[in-house]
């Protein structure tokens, strides 16, 4: 029960990452608010929590939403965590094809939002004397081919503000970092399209069936393989860790498939043919 007593706020709540991460804070001990546009289901996983959950419906593209969020928590006691985890797959069209409005709109959803979460927790965090604030990146932060470019680049943002905050909130006591998850089975690049239950299924059966071949271990990730890291940042067993990411991704970013996998052609075994 690392986070007996503490009260966290998780945005994006309702479902994959953020909804694993919900309940696992509530097993270590924490009350949490969770802050989702999906209505139905995050007031679903609060009746089901006996008490340890609460849910507000929150567009964290608004910014008085979020603070409002961040509020109800600290209301109740003190806020001492916060997850900014809440996201979509935004716009997929590649460099030389996107709107304005659609960058924009995926910069405040992934990046802007992140910045106001952090932004409204300090002070009430500061108040108490610290508290640990852990945000959502990605491996497509750290290099192409792993999201679409607006994605990929919000998700960037996101790394660098943790080093930022961490730095300029430290004198507050309050810890920032980051969890980098790789592939991941959530509906993510569905969540914000018009796309059947069933189709989610068969996008997240195709990303196991690709992650199994995309990196050493040999499965896809699951949102608890998250939920997992984001604890372990907001307990005290991490009060010497800040303004950090922690890279949750089966060892994608480890180098080549060739350096994890025997069968595949290297320029090392090309050059065994002539020693």
């Amino acid at each position: 029960m690392r986070l007996q007593g503490r009260r966290a706020v998780v945005t994006g709540g309702a479902s994959g990452i953020g909804r694993a991460t919900a309940l696992r804070l509530v097993d270590e001990g924490a009350e949490v608010w969770i802050g989702d546009i999906d209505r139905d289901a995050g007031e679903e996983i609060a009746e089901t929590s006996n008490g340890r959950i609460h849910f507000r419906h929150t567009d964290v593209t608004d910014e008085a939403a979020i603070a409002a969020l961040l509020a109800a928590a600290d209301a109740a006691g003190g806020l001492d965590i916060v997850f900014n985890n809440a996201g979509a797959g935004g716009a997929r069209e590649r460099i030389d094809e996107i709107a304005a409005a659609d960058w924009d709109r995926t910069q405040s959803l992934l990046l802007r939002s992140v910045a106001l979460g952090i932004r409204h927790a300090a002070p009430l965090m500061a108040k108490r004397g610290g508290g640990a604030i852990v945000n959502t990146s990605s491996v497509s932060a750290l290099g192409s081919g792993y999201a679409p470019i607006a994605y990929s680049t919000a998700k960037a943002g996101v790394l660098h503000l943790t080093k930022l905050a961490a730095a300029e909130l430290a004198r507050h006591r309050i810890r920032v970092n980051a969890v980098v998850p790789g592939f991941i089975t959530t509906n993510i690049f569905t969540r914000d399209l018009e796309t059947s239950e069933e189709k989610r299924q068969m996008a997240n059966q195709a990303i196991a069936g690709i992650a199994a071949k995309a990196q050493p271990v040999q499965r896809a990730g699951r949102p608890e393989d998250i939920a997992a890291a984001v604890a372990y940042l907001a307990s005290d067993d991490a009060a010497f860790v800040t303004g950090t990411h922690i890279l949750v991704d089966g060892g994608m970013t480890i180098g080549t498939r060739a350096s994890w996998d025997e069968s595949e052609p290297s320029l090392f075994t090309a050059l065994d043919a002539f020693k």
